[in-house]
Formats: structure tokens, C-alpha cells, sequence
């Protein structure tokens, strides 16, 4: 059996849709037949003592940071060289290229590896324009193995990038088809959460950041509210720095805020599910992205999307199909448009979620991506593919 050392920086129970999709690929690998290895770093440990137990199939090892990242880094080589000790590694993954994919290639060079590394979206964003280190960035793509994004738009970035056409692998995320699956919404949670009968029900799933379009949630709810009843339901948590934002927002508008209704964060997929099945329409407003999977996990609902055309989205949302879709510059219209959906009749918004739904069963479900990380492992080491 080969053995994967699979590096990431957040990991499950860790928030994020980073975080879903390391303990999703990772346990996805082990169906590929092949023995995982897990380094995620995190905060919960004193710098640099590592945790280790085995995790839903795979053996999973945290690794406390210290408060400088180059310290951090350097200590996390030092375990790295510990665990191939223990147990000699084939290849080496990174999910997220900053510093995960940085140290994947790394320390794969050291030890005379193949080496993946997966580009997730914002990392492309963040180190390719300045003071992101473009130079860090360009190394670790170009000195990869394999090197694997979650959409074509920043399959094309990549080039950008290098500077040359690089054979991309192209991973979506995917989505359990079970877990999230249309369904009655749960009139017990519509009373937890304190719904009104008439209420119309704006939903996102996730940590709220600017990134994710807060400033055009906001906005957009009170021009809703100002046609018809309608509440925010935030799925997840607002990130503290953005809290200073909603402070402002409730001193302004202080009805507005008080229809915001946040969930703080849902550990249980299954929970997750149950809140989108209440919402009327989800929000994914966001200014530049990967390929969210809180959008696939909505659209797999079977909910009608409104979603800004920021990376992978268009990929999988086709406007007026199976969502709706506004453009980056122009997503001071989302209040404008919600009213306009929630306006129209309710078997057409049911047939743009059951169009929603077959999109997501076609292309996004487990064996899609089953089928590409197969692909991906075979390219770096050609002998590690299994029946």
C-alpha cells in the first residue's frame, strides 16, 4: 500500500470550507488505496507539540504553531523528518498553496519525492498581487509534481502564474448527496431560530467575511426587508474582525439587525442540511472565490442560489437555469434581484431548485471526484493507483 503525507493548514473540526475539504480529500484518498498521513497545524496546542491519533481512516497529526511563521515552518520540517522515520511516505500533498504546498514541495525535493499541491482560490489571490510573496508562489507551482485547482478560472491564473500553460488537474469539490438532499424544512428549527410564518428566509453558509460579499449581504437585506418581511440566516459564524461592521450596521439600522440570526458554527453536516432546507434562497455573494461548497451543498438542497461570478462559480451555476448570477462589479443589485426571484411564482423557483440539484448529482457528487483524485495520484506516482 503507498503512503500519502497529506499536509493542510486548517482541518476538521477547524471552520471553513478549507477545512471540509482537507478531511473530505483526505478521507476520499484512503478510497483511492492508499495509507494517509494528515500534518494540519493548529492553534488549539502549544507551539510546536504535536497531537497525533487516528481519524476517520486516516492518522491525523496537529501541530501547534508558534507565533512566528518562519519558526513555525522550519519546526514543522523537523516533524516532518520524524514521521517519515516512523514511516517512509511515496509522495507528499499540499492543500493550499501558501504554506502547505510551499513545505509539501519542499520538503518532497529534500527527500526526493513527487509532490502535489492544491490551489483552493484565495491563496492564488492573495500571494499573486502585492505584498503577497509572487515569488514563493511561482516556485511552489512550478516546482510541483502535479499541481491540481478546484476550478478552470484559476487553472488559468495559474498560467498566468508561470508565465506558460501548465497541465492543471482540475478537483471541483463535491458534495454528500445523502446528507445534503431536498427535503420539508424543519418547522421545529424555523420556531428555534424564531422565524415569522410570513418571513422570507435569506440564507449563507459559512464564516461571513468581506471576501464572502458581507458589505452586499447587508445592504441587500434591507432592501429586501423594505419590500416584504425577510431575515438573514447566517449558517455558521461572522469572522471577529468583520464584527465591527455588524455593530455599525445594527446602530444604523437597528431593525435590519435585529432579523440577523447567526448559528455560530453547526458541527454535524446533517444540521447544516436541515438549516438550508429553510431557506427561500441562498446568498453567495462573494468578491473573489474558489469553488464553494456551501453553494454546492445548497444548490444539492435543491435551495435557488443568487451568487455573485467570482472563480469556479460559473462553472456550476448557469443563470437562470439552475441560479442566478451577478456580476462582481455589480452586486450592489442582490437586494434588487432577491425580490425579483422571491416575487416569482413558487413552482418556478422549485423547478430552478430541482435543476440546482440534478447539476450537483451529475458532476459534483463523491464519485466525480473520486474518479479525478485517482487521476491526480496516477500522474504523480504512476504505481499508486488501485482497483
Amino acid at each position: 500500500m503507498k503512503h500519502v503525507l497529506f499536509i493542510t493548514e486548517r482541518y476538521p473540526p477547524d471552520l471553513g470550507g478549507l477545512a471540509r475539504s482537507s478531511g473530505r480529500i483526505a478521507s476520499a484518498l484512503t478510497g483511492c488505496g492508499v495509507k494517509v498521513d494528515v500534518l494540519a497545524w493548529t492553534k488549539t496546542l502549544p507551539p510546536g507539540v504535536v497531537e497525533s491519533r487516528e481519524a476517520d481512516g486516516v492518522s491525523l497529526h496537529r501541530l501547534g504553531l508558534f507565533a512566528n511563521s518562519d519558526l513555525s515552518q522550519q519546526h514543522t520540517l523537523n516533524v516532518l523528518d520524524w514521521l517519515a522515520s516512523e514511516n517512509p511516505f511515496d509522495m507528499v500533498w499540499g492543500h493550499y498553496v501558501r504554506d502547505a504546498g510551499f513545505l509539501a514541495v519542499v520538503f518532497a525535493e529534500l527527500k526526493g519525492l513527487p509532490s502535489i499541491v492544491s490551489a483552493r482560490g484565495n491563496d492564488i489571490d492573495q500571494l499573486m498581487f502585492p505584498p503577497g510573496d509572487f515569488a514563493r508562489l511561482s516556485w511552489t507551482l512550478g516546482r510541483a509534481s502535479v499541481v491540481t485547482s478546484v476550478s478552470r478560472d484559476l487553472a488559468r491564473k495559474i498560467g498566468v502564474v508561470l508565465g506558460r500553460d501548465r497541465d492543471v488537474q482540475v478537483i471541483a469539490n463535491a458534495v454528500d448527496l445523502d446528507t445534503f438532499s431536498p427535503g420539508r424544512a424543519d418547522l421545529g428549527i424555523r420556531e428555534t431560530l424564531g422565524l415569522a410564518p410570513d418571513e422570507s428566509v435569506l440564507g449563507f453558509s459559512g464564516e461571513v467575511r468581506h471576501k464572502k460579499g458581507l458589505p452586499f449581504m447587508l445592504e441587500a437585506l434591507s432592501h429586501v426587508r423594505k419590500h416584504r418581511p425577510a431575515c438573514l440566516l447566517i449558517i455558521g459564524a461572522v469572522r471577529p474582525r468583520e464584527r465591527a461592521q455588524l455593530t455599525t450596521y445594527g446602530a444604523e439600522r437597528p431593525g435590519d439587525h435585529a432579523r440577523i440570526i447567526v448559528t455560530e458554527h453547526l458541527e454535524d453536516p446533517t444540521e447544516v442540511a436541515a438549516h438550508l432546507r429553510v431557506c427561500d434562497i441562498y446568498w453567495q455573494p462573494s468578491m473573489w472565490e474558489g469553488l464553494p461548497n456551501a453553494l454546492l451543498e445548497a444548490m444539492a438542497c435543491g435551495i435557488p442560489s443568487i451568487a455573485s461570478d467570482a472563480g469556479g462559480i460559473p462553472d456550476v451555476l448557469k443563470h437562470r437555469e439552475n441560479g442566478f448570477i451577478i456580476p462582481r462589479a455589480l452586486l450592489n443589485h442582490l437586494g434588487k434581484a432577491t425580490v425579483e426571484l422571491l416575487e416569482r411564482p413558487q413552482d418556478e423557483r422549485a423547478m430552478i431548485g430541482r435543476s440546482a440539484r440534478e447539476t450537483v448529482e451529475s458532476d459534483y457528487g463523491p464519485r466525480s471526484e473520486l474518479v479525478a483524485l485517482k487521476r491526480v495520484l496516477e500522474l504523480a506516482h504512476p504505481t499508486v493507483s488501485a482497483e
